[in-house]
């Protein structure tokens, strides 16, 4: 199905061909002074100077072809040159029922898919999900629906940090607590226990305590370190270990993305690419891309046109042992091998851009990757409180994420419990998805490179541009939905139903925002950016609440415009649920 855009243009572009002059000069825009038009072209103007001819001319002989045709019920010249258009009540009608009988709601699929690996999750064993890790979360489900949806094959990689320091921290500070444990015993040669020595809430207590205790205390530090390198070199005792402390994280890791509605299709860690980290060094030294520096290996990644200076990108310190970009180079050796993905794209901090210029700058050059091979950081900004400083619980802590989940789960239950009388059970459910669409949506409304202020009150509110805004827009759809198949009878088939051309100015609003729903997903998806999806719905809703409070839609008199309304309204409850679908939440049957 065209794009509502292309298809006017098309029109114009053939008018264009018929006078005489290109085709392509027939590109159409939305207005930018919808008070005038609905459409706008300005090829006139850039046709003044390849054919030498004043621009209100050449929109004048435009005019007189297009005022011929059934595309559209206004056509005008404008000095300097600009044409106006407006789109006759039937065309859109027609559009909009073709919308309604494609399932992807005009938005085409990929002619030529790519497979995506999205890296957004980044979260460390043996510590709790914090708020820190809301946004990488929330953004990268976002993309990765979103390029999916377009027709790629993607696959969304949680990427766990699991082979640090942190993991000689924990072992160190079992031996101390618990020596006579059989993993500590060099001797002991039989199985060692199937469950775990500690849960969750004990290996969450014991890395802070033990990450503090190793800042002040040197010795212990080392004690970390060795523990570390045995750990890496293979000791089956401090192996066995670290596999109870990494089921136990992750158990309790996917808990927590499960309640975010954040799925993994791989749950990959850094200690899956150390068995590619040997053969990377030795390939990067036999090929030269290597050198030397005060005893570290790295690889220069500077180059001419570069502004500001890039340090090389470290492959080995000098005592040998690896670093994060050796770990993430090792990372894209196994994907490219296992997946031979199309485009990588990182989700994180974008304080981490510097880090990411050198990573992406060494596979490069290194051919780690394809030469067409697309390496994209995006970079967020930081979640602020209201005080505009990084978001904290009232004792001035990190938040846990299901705490605050959990904290606006809460107040949304409130404030349902408070104007209705509901059935405490449903409410729960509602709460918590409502709960959800504040969250996510006050995230994703937001460019992803800025900072935002997480303003619980007003993303908690029904109003305004915020999530639960958007469900309840799409409950009192649901429910005008309900009410007229209740009155038609279950048997009525929306589908069958068709949609005549508007009557009124705010019904041909919908109706026009209604086609512009494939632009927008196709924008989001080329500069991964959910935001403008957000922006779309956000139009969407207002334009409906607007067609709502103007029309009758149940009291209609006439059954064919009733059944006409009830279609324009199904069809922009299908593109909003498609919507929130794309930024990760859903909407209940009932607010």
């Amino acid at each position: 199905m065209q794009q509502v855009l292309d298809l006017i243009g098309s029109y114009v572009g053939e008018a264009f061909e018929t006078a005489g002059y290109d085709r392509t000069l027939g590109k159409v825009t939305v207005s930018n002074r919808p008070d005038l038009c609905e459409y706008q072209c300005n090829g006139a103007m850039a046709g003044a100077k390849l054919y030498h001819k004043a621009p209100i001319a050449i929109a004048e002989e435009l005019v007189e072809i297009l005022e011929g045709g059934d595309a559209f019920e206004m056509v005008s010249a404008v000095r300097p040159g600009f044409i106006n258009l407006r789109l006759s009540p039937q065309f859109l009608a027609d559009y909009l029922n073709e919308e309604r009988k494609d399932e992807r709601l005009g938005v085409p699929a990929a002619e030529h898919p790519r497979t995506v690996i999205v890296d957004y999750g980044g979260a460390n064993v043996a510590k709790p999900l914090h708020v820190g890790h809301l946004r990488s979360a929330v953004i990268g489900e976002s993309i990765k629906r979103i390029s999916r949806f377009l027709g790629n094959q993607v696959l969304g990689d949680v990427h766990l940090g699991d082979w640090g320091l942190q993991m000689g921290l924990i072992i160190t500070e079992l031996r101390h607590r618990s020596p006579d444990l059989p993993y500590f015993d060099d001797a002991f040669t039989g199985s060692y226990p199937e469950e775990a020595p500690f849960t969750i809430s004990e290996l969450e207590e014991i890395y802070p305590f033990a990450s503090k205790k190793s800042k002040e205390d040197e010795s212990y530090k080392a004690e970390a370190l060795e523990a570390t390198h045995q750990l890496q070199m293979g000791k089956r005792g401090y192996y066995a270990l670290w596999q109870h402390i990494l089921n136990v994280s992750v158990k309790d890791l996917k808990k927590n993305y499960d309640s975010l509605s954040v799925t993994f299709d791989l749950w990959k860690k850094e200690s899956d690419a150390q068995p590619y980290i040997p053969d990377l060094v030795s390939y990067l030294k036999d090929k030269g891309y290597a050198r030397y520096d005060q005893g570290a290996l790295v690889v220069d990644v500077e180059e001419e046109t570069d502004s500001k200076k890039i340090p090389p990108c470290m492959i080995l310190k000098s005592d040998g042992a690896s670093l994060y970009n050796t770990t993430d180079l090792a990372t894209i050796i196994m994907r490219m091998e296992n997946w031979q993905p199309d485009d990588i794209i990182y989700v994180v901090d974008k304080r981490q851009e510097l880090y990411f210029t050198q990573v992406f700058r060494c596979a490069r050059k290194t051919k780690l990757v394809k030469e067409d091979t697309g390496l994209y950081f995006l970079g967020f900004g930081t979640m602020n409180g209201k005080d505009g400083k990084p978001f904290k619980t009232r004792e001035g802590g990190v938040m846990r994420l299901e705490n605050l989940i959990a904290d606006i789960g809460e107040e949304m239950y409130r404030k349902i419990m408070e104007n209705h009388e509901a059935d405490p059970e449903e409410a729960r459910e509602t709460a918590r998805l409502v709960a959800l669409s504040a969250i996510k949506y006050g995230d994703l409304s937001n460019q992803a490179s800025k900072d935002y202020i997480f303003d619980v009150d007003k993303f908690t509110s029904f109003e305004g541009n915020t999530g639960p805004y958007i469900l309840y827009t799409i409950v009192r759809i649901k429910s005008i939905l309900r009410r007229y198949l209740g009155e038609a009878g279950d048997a009525k088939d929306l589908s069958s139903l068709t949609i005549l051309p508007p009557l009124s100015d705010a019904e041909k609003a919908l109706g026009l925002a209604l086609t512009r729903f494939a632009p927008a997903v196709l924008s989001a998806g080329a500069d991964r950016a959910p935001h403008r999806i957000c922006n779309y719905i956000y139009e969407l809703a207002n334009e409906f609440n607007r067609f709502y409070h103007e029309t009758p839609i149940l009291t209609e008199n006439q059954p064919a415009q009733r059944d006409s309304y009830i279609a324009l309204i199904d069809l922009t409850k299908r593109i909003l649920e498609c919507g929130i679908d794309l930024l990760g939440f859903e909407a209940p049957e009932r607010m």
